[in-house]
C-alpha cells in the first residue's frame, strides 16, 4: 500500500509543478515589456535623450560602412546595435542588443530558422528566435527573454543568443523571415 501512495503523491507533485510552470509562462508572456525595469530616472546608467535637435540627424539611424544594400538586418559587433533596413534603404528600426559569448564573423548571412518560443542554451525561456549563423556548433541568432531581461551572459559558457527587449524581439520576428539577409559588421 505504501508504494502506491508514494506513486500517487509523486504524480500529484509532478502535475502541480507542470501547472505552475505553465501558468508562470502564461503570466510572463502577457506581462508588459517594461515590467520590473527601472525608469530612466531610477536607472544608474540613465542616458541623456538621443532625440536630435532641429537640423540634426539621429546618429543611431546612420548605418555602418559596408553594411550591404537592399532589405536586410544589420548587426554591429562593436556597437551592439541592430538596424532593420527596408527595401527602400530606409532604417525602419534600430536598437541596442546584449551580445552572446560567441560572435559570428563579419559577413553576410541569411535567416535559416526561427522558433516562436523555446528554452535558450542558458536555460532562459525565450521567444521570437531568429537564427542566422552557426559558429563551432553553436547556433547564433536574435531572441528575447520572456521575462524581458537582457543580462550579460556567463563568459565561461558558449551561447549564441543575441538578446533584445521583448518589443524589439517582436519587431525582429515580424521583419526577418526565413531567407532574410543579415549583415554582420565590426
Amino acid at each position: 500500500m505504501a508504494s502506491s501512495s508514494s506513486g500517487f503523491v509523486a504524480g500529484l507533485t509532478a502535475a502541480a509543478i507542470a501547472a505552475v510552470g505553465f501558468l508562470t509562462y502564461q503570466a510572463s508572456a502577457k506581462a508588459p515589456d517594461d515590467l520590473g525595469k527601472p525608469s530612466a530616472s531610477e536607472s544608474p546608467k540613465a542616458k541623456q535623450s538621443k532625440t536630435p535637435g532641429k537640423g540634426e540627424k539621429d546618429t543611431d539611424d546612420v548605418l555602418p560602412d559596408d553594411s550591404g544594400a537592399g532589405e536586410r538586418v544589420v548587426y554591429s559587433l562593436d556597437e551592439d546595435r541592430v538596424w532593420l533596413v527596408g527595401a527602400n534603404e530606409k532604417v525602419t528600426r534600430t536598437f541596442e542588443v546584449t551580445p552572446s559569448t560567441v560572435d559570428p564573423s563579419p559577413a553576410t548571412y541569411t535567416v535559416s530558422s526561427r522558433s516562436a518560443a523555446v528554452t535558450g542554451s542558458d536555460g532562459t525561456p525565450i521567444e521570437h528566435v531568429v537564427r542566422f549563423a552557426s559558429v563551432d556548433g553553436v547556433s547564433v541568432g536574435f531572441s528575447a527573454a520572456v521575462d524581458g531581461s537582457t543580462p550579460r551572459p556567463d563568459p565561461t559558457t558558449k551561447t549564441g543568443g543575441i538578446r533584445e527587449s521583448r518589443k524589439d524581439g517582436k519587431a525582429m520576428w515580424e521583419f526577418a523571415g526565413i531567407g532574410t539577409k543579415v549583415v554582420v559588421v565590426d
